[in-house]
């Protein structure tokens, strides 16, 4: 197993999980950070060994910049804040791993979190969210034709 002790310590972290997306893989542990590219060989790894993963890759590049504009970050060795979690707060880690199974995301070893789903039925139509739609669609509007273009979302 070439990650097994990395794995440990992400296991012994408060907030230790594996986040996979297009770019790569982040291990969160301790107060680091183990990023690469073998996203299946350590996914596998970090599955088997019962730590939480979160695999963004199916999920739609529109949705994960929603997400990530305007959804919490993980609270990783340290205190989640406290609610309303917002984008600059952290949130405890089946917080965000539900927010993110709720749009898509392959998801292991995190049971769901009810805080989640109010999160999402809560949000409000704000001048904010109109500034975010507008960046995204400008931002991302020439890789979700051309995602469409390809018929996928990958």
């Amino acid at each position: 197993m070439r990650y097994q002790d990395t794995i440990a310590r992400a296991l012994a972290t408060p907030g230790g999980h594996l986040a996979i997306g297009r770019g790569g893989f982040t291990l969160h542990y301790d107060d680091s950070r183990l990023s690469g590219y073998d996203c299946d060989t350590i996914k596998q790894e970090a599955i088997e060994a019962g730590l939480p993963v979160i695999d963004s890759r199916p999920v739609p590049y529109a949705v994960l910049a929603r997400l990530a504009v305007e959804g919490p970050m993980v609270a990783v060795n340290r205190p989640a804040h406290p609610e309303p979690w917002h984008a600059f707060s952290d949130a405890p880690l089946a917080v965000v791993a539900t927010a993110y199974r709720q749009v898509g995301a392959d998801i292991h070893n995190i049971a769901d979190d009810p805080r989640a789903h109010a999160w999402f039925a809560g949000r409000p139509t704000t001048p904010l969210d109109q500034l975010v739609d507008g960046w995204l669609d400008y931002v991302l509007g020439p890789l979700v034709a051309h995602e469409a273009a390809r018929g996928d979302s990958q």
